[in-house]
């Protein structure tokens, strides 16, 4: 019984001993990780306000977070009495586990830096990676995240991008060449749904006048002869100018008395430059 009793305020000793401490280190770990929201905020800010390409930003980003919060354990360490070699001996075994453990992840991050260094696409432009397309939002340290044409945010591991094709359908001057097709019956002339369709597109707001549309018959099909209509747009513009080409078509077609052939559907996405 005196064993136990003498434990016990060995114990209750100990702890008292070591309760400014951990109060310390408590009291650090609040205040360090609100300084580090406070200053990821500033940085953000700083960040959006400068001229750096907005490619990298987010990855600067991620940087500087993990950074500032291994700054902070560093200081609790320290406040717990936690000796440096030891720490730096911990920590260094908990790198090596970790790294073990998620080997894939670090794959992923050295893609990620592949992709700044040789940028085959940016924040902002329309890729296909494997079987999926969408605009650039972010290019993380881990994941590249695109949004679709449904809206959707699909996130690609930067390790897949790398070991997949990728199809960049944005040309250097921001522009993005997309497909509508009309399907014209045989016994139309051909020369007189041209220019229909050239007077259609220059009515267009969203489609741009700097590249010359491609218009021609693309195929010949056994209840239509099937024509192909390859407008260019912005990236912004992109679906309202799809939407744009296929109204004003059908509106032009109609009051010129061009009927449209029978047709099992057309799918409607960007083509490249």
């Amino acid at each position: 019984m005196d064993a136990i009793k003498e434990m016990l305020e060995n114990n209750f000793k100990q702890i008292l001993d070591w309760s400014p401490r951990l109060l310390a280190a408590i009291a650090a770990f609040i205040i360090g990780w609100w300084i580090i929201r406070k200053l990821e905020t500033f940085t953000k800010g700083r960040l959006e306000a400068s001229r750096l390409d907005p490619t990298i930003k987010p990855f600067t980003m991620s940087i500087i977070s993990v950074g500032l919060k291994l700054v902070v354990l560093a200081i609790i360490a320290a406040i717990l009495g936690i000796k440096t070699t030891s720490f730096v001996a911990v920590f260094g075994a908990l790198v090596f586990a970790i790294g073990m453990a998620l080997q894939g992840s670090l794959g992923h991050i050295a893609s990620g830096v592949l992709l700044l260094i040789f940028k085959p696409y940016k924040v902002g432009d329309f890729i296909t990676i494997g079987d999926n397309a969408g605009f650039v939002r972010e290019i993380q340290i881990i994941n590249t995240v695109i949004e679709s044409l449904d809206n959707e945010l699909i996130i690609i591991p930067n390790g897949m991008a790398i070991g997949e094709v990728i199809v960049n359908s944005t040309g250097e001057d921001g522009l993005v060449r997309f497909q509508v097709d009309f399907f014209m019956p045989y016994e139309e002339r051909f020369d007189k749904v041209r220019d229909l369709i050239n007077e259609a597109l220059s009515k267009c707001e969203y489609v741009s006048s700097e590249r010359k549309a491609l218009i021609g018959i693309g195929a010949f099909e056994s209840h239509n002869i099937k024509v192909e209509i390859k407008p260019y747009c912005t990236i912004a513009n992109y679906e309202m100018a799809i939407l744009e080409v296929s109204e004003k078509v059908k509106s032009a077609m109609g009051q010129n008395g061009v009927k449209a052939a029978y047709s099992e559907g057309v799918e409607l996405g960007p083509i490249g430059v």
